[in-house]
């Protein structure tokens, strides 16, 4: 089938009570891992780009690899998102370039600057029968270009949910509810913990809408020790509970975004090959198993938090 919006895997999640999984991809590993992965449980995906990765890849590089794994993997449904579009100039771009889906992120602007702008975009994405995606609250951590202190962090105001949907007319809003970008979400000690109840109260302001959870990796603790194993340091990088994720999902959450526990299952399968085969210099032998970690990491993440095995 051809790539997808997300309007009907959306529909679909939230009278399911189960999210799709939003993986970020830059090279060929990553998206054979999550596709294939996705495939195989006959699961929907939303292949999702950031500012960052197309710098690194090139926008053509990345949208020919996505087309190919359409090809590759035709009996789920697969979505090619712009994962924090800052400025409306750059979702158009990516609109015109062939993505079915964009988020626009004016969470960092004055309230009513963020609704001109994603109001701007959806008017533009939607004669296209592109999806948009818009953020209220600001998430903390690092991701790419996205970098907020945890002191300027705020969590989604309800109160604003229902004004700020209906005056931009987009189609999902990620909301801030303790998650947080990056592999250091929490500091030791801390106890991580999602605000459900803000998450519920959107869901009552906005009923059936479809909400979306940034910077959710759970920072998988085997890949972290697995690194620092083999010559990493990553001390305390703590994640979100994979068994909080998975309530979201059942309720309002139809969108997931996973990287960080990308980037940790390539980067601890690369490790661990280098130090047990140190003769060895053909990037074919250690991505190949790199590509199978992050395969199982997704097929994980489909079963265990997404929810959305056999549901393409």
């Amino acid at each position: 089938m051809p790539l997808v919006n997300t309007v009907e895997m959306f529909k679909k999640a939230y009278a399911g009570g189960y999210a799709v999984g939003a993986f970020n991809v830059n090279n060929m590993e990553i998206v054979q891992g999550i596709t294939e992965a996705c495939q195989e449980l006959k699961a929907p995906v939303i292949l999702q780009v950031s500012a960052g990765a197309r710098k690194y890849a090139n926008h053509t590089y990345l949208t020919k690899l996505v087309e190919a794994a359409v090809i590759e993997n035709p009996d789920i449904p697969i979505a090619l998102h712009l994962d924090h579009g800052s400025s409306y100039e750059l979702c158009k771009d990516c609109i015109d370039g062939g993505f079915t889906s964009v988020m626009y992120d004016g969470s960092s602007k004055p309230y009513e600057e963020n609704v001109e702008e994603a109001r701007k975009v959806a008017e533009y994405a939607h004669k296209y029968n592109v999806t948009v995606e818009a953020e209220l609250g600001k998430l903390a951590g690092v991701e790419d270009d996205v970098k907020v202190e945890d002191d300027k962090a705020q969590f989604t105001d309800p109160d604003e949910v229902q004004d700020f949907v209906k005056r931009t007319g987009v189609d999902s809003l990620a909301i801030a509810i303790g998650t947080s970008h990056g592999a250091y979400k929490f500091k030791p000690g801390q106890n991580p913990k999602l605000r459900l109840d803000i998450l519920q109260e959107v869901a009552v302001r906005l009923p059936g809408f479809p909400i979306v959870l940034h910077g959710a990796s759970s920072v998988i603790p085997e890949f972290v020790q697995q690194i620092n194993q083999y010559g990493g340091q990553m001390p305390d990088a703590i994640g979100i509970p994979e068994e909080m994720l998975r309530e979201a999902a059942k309720m309002a959450v139809c969108k997931i975004n996973v990287d960080s526990d990308l980037r940790l299952a390539m980067t601890a399968s690369i490790r661990k090959y280098f130090a047990e085969n140190p003769s060895h210099f053909d990037p074919r032998q250690y991505l190949a198993p790199a590509r199978t970690a992050i395969k199982d990491m997704v097929a994980h993440k489909i079963t265990t938090v997404l929810g959305c095995a056999g549901k393409a």
